[in-house]
């Protein structure tokens, strides 16, 4: 008893330690320790411009953990890589806290103020922000929680998977489909993920590609020019079935 009392001590001085250094984030002051911010600037796959990579966020003691915090073509929205797995199979978008049932913490995030999207990938989450709030407040927050529940050891996802929507295809172009969903998954969306959203298939018919988009692809300013001069061209230079893609909600 005198051990499991000494570990629940241990966590709890980390996890004083962690908010007294997203205090001083919020101060405007670097706790230690902290790696270097770089800035840099890289290439987007979305034709556009990634934010900067933000000051890295260390977190050492009991448990040792490191979030990684990186920009993302959309500016109301940023990715953060804990450096362990967050999904094990697929992704999961919560669109509104109304839709968080199943994840208790996307339900803790979207209880801080400001978040209007949180998207889990297979190692990062990517959170987006709506535009009564800036990053400066947000982030250390943001950087709080994912550490409080990575640490506790808490599931991301509980409960059954919910049942799959149906796709809008014509069982007639099976072998259409697949050679598209084949395209999306080895050529698109392993490069969507790196700019923390996702592309998912939702129908073909007529010609046109049904796509919905995810995480930071949702609302971003290059998704548009993405779909139309980056995965309508290939598609449509692979498939000669595909006359245009159109995006979609659920």
């Amino acid at each position: 008893m005198e051990a499991v009392s000494l570990v629940r001590a241990l966590v709890r001085l980390e996890l004083s330690a962690m908010r007294a250094a997203s205090t001083l984030i919020r101060a405007g002051e670097s706790p230690a320790p902290l790696s270097p911010p770089c800035h840099k600037q890289e290439s987007d796959p979305c034709k556009g411009e990634k934010g900067p990579h933000w000051s890295s966020f260390a977190f050492w003691g009991l448990t040792e953990m490191f979030i990684e915090t990186e920009g993302t073509p959309n500016p109301a929205t940023l990715k953060f890589l804990p450096g362990r797995e967050v999904m094990a199979a697929g992704t999961a978008d919560f669109a509104a806290a109304s839709s968080t049932g199943r994840s208790p913490l996307a339900r803790t995030l979207f209880d801080l103020p400001g978040v209007a999207r949180v998207f889990f990938g297979g190692d990062f989450v990517t959170i987006t922000k709506g535009e009564e709030i800036g990053w400066q407040a947000l982030k250390p927050q943001i950087l709080g929680v994912l550490m409080e529940h990575f640490v506790a050891g808490l599931p991301v996802l509980e409960g059954a998977a919910d049942d799959e929507l149906d796709e809008d295809v014509d069982p007639a172009d099976a072998e259409v489909v697949e050679q598209i969903k084949e395209l999306l998954d080895t050529r698109v969306r392993p490069a969507v993920a790196g700019d923390g959203g996702d592309i998912v298939f939702r129908g073909f018919r007529d010609g046109i590609v049904r796509l919905h988009m995810q995480g930071s692809c949702s609302g971003c300013p290059s998704s548009s020019a993405t779909l139309k001069h980056g995965i309508e061209n290939m598609l449509r230079h692979y498939v000669p079935e595909v006359q245009s893609v159109e995006q979609v909600d659920f």
